[in-house]
């Protein structure tokens, strides 16, 4: 998931997030930020369902339910992108923790200080000893007040950095290196969200299978390295078509691509599965030294709309069987269940 939040907006979450993680037995590092950062964030309807009752019976979470709950909820990270965000961000509080204990011990010396003052008035001693240590004491407290205001902004630069590289390492976690586009895990996450709100008025979620046909025989004529340049260009085909859609492309696996299409209708999908059927059909892979033309290629396709009370699987099902008879049909062809 990307994090659209401003500055300003950030800074605010960042608050009521320092005060969860004080609350609960998790330590701090990136992967209980991440969770509590995108519940106060209102951004993970899911996860934040899960911590409702958890927190309303006031339990305190320990460290394998965060686990459980980032596992479950939000994508895992690469581990050693983990281990850095990790001391970066432990860093990050041990200095600001630092700074605030040595303002707390400043103004513990501050209060006996003024403690003696007023205890020299009531006595009517003299007050030029006293009063020489308060002014000392008064530039001190100043002092370590501008270093905890530093600090605190320090950290806070350095943790909005973190959750931007957080966001980038997670968004890596569920893209395809081939194509860029979203790979398994990414579908079937953004699957499950679209199942879970209810379709527009007038309006229903679609899901569209697309093939490559006769890959097998791309790979044997030309070799994997031209196949994969094929993936990648009907990768680059599917971004393109997407483009400015509220529609999620993903490599399925292997040559099988799948497109969501939420809030739409079965023409318009059928539509969108013709356009890149024309698009890919019109692709031309060249010899990259020569510039000829190595070969063309074309998809089958399959399109399903949601049905009431339907799962994930009897969706997928259906447009894989609507993509099988296109390819029973002769290829290079669309099919709707």
């Amino acid at each position: 998931m990307n994090y659209t939040e401003s500055r300003e907006q950030s800074a605010e979450i960042l608050r009521t997030v320092l005060s969860h993680l004080g609350q609960h037995d998790a330590a701090f590092h990136p992967v209980s930020f991440a969770l509590w950062y995108e519940h106060v964030a209102g951004i993970n309807p899911r996860l934040s369902q899960q911590l409702k009752p958890l927190l309303d019976s006031g339990a305190r979470l320990t460290e394998a339910k965060v686990m459980e709950l980032f596992r479950a909820y939000i994508a895992p990270v690469d581990q050693q992108a983990v281990e850095q965000i990790s001391g970066r961000f432990a860093r990050a509080m041990v200095g600001l923790a630092e700074s605030a204990a040595r303002t707390g011990d400043d103004a513990g010396r501050f209060g006996d200080q003024l403690t003696g003052l007023v205890q020299a008035l009531q006595a009517g001693g003299s007050l030029e000893p006293h009063v020489h240590q308060a002014l000392e004491n008064t530039a001190g407290m100043r002092h370590s007040a501008q270093a905890l205001q530093q600090q605190v902004a320090s950290s806070r630069q350095e943790i909005e950095q973190l959750q931007a590289e957080l966001g980038r390492v997670r968004d890596e976690a569920l893209l395809d290196p081939l194509t860029r586009v979203l790979n398994r895990r990414g579908f079937d996450q953004r699957l499950a969200a679209m199942l879970e709100q209810p379709s527009e008025p007038g309006r229903e979620h679609c899901l569209i299978m697309l093939d490559i046909d006769h890959f097998k025989k791309v790979n044997d004529t030309h070799g994997h390295v031209t196949g994969d340049r094929v993936i990648q260009a009907l990768g680059e085909v599917l971004r393109a078509s997407a483009a400015g859609e509220t529609c999620a492309v993903a490599r399925y696996g292997g040559e099988e691509f799948a497109v969501l299409v939420p809030h739409t209708t079965m023409t318009q999908s059928a539509a969108l599965a013709e356009a890149i059927r024309q698009r890919t059909k019109a692709l031309k892979i060249r010899n990259r030294k020569t510039q000829d033309v190595l070969l063309t290629v074309t998809v089958s396709a399959g399109v399903a709309s949601l049905r009431t009370d339907e799962d994930a699987l009897s969706l997928i099902g259906r447009a894989d069987a609507a993509l099988y008879l296109s390819k029973q049909a002769g290829r290079d062809r669309v099919t709707c269940a």
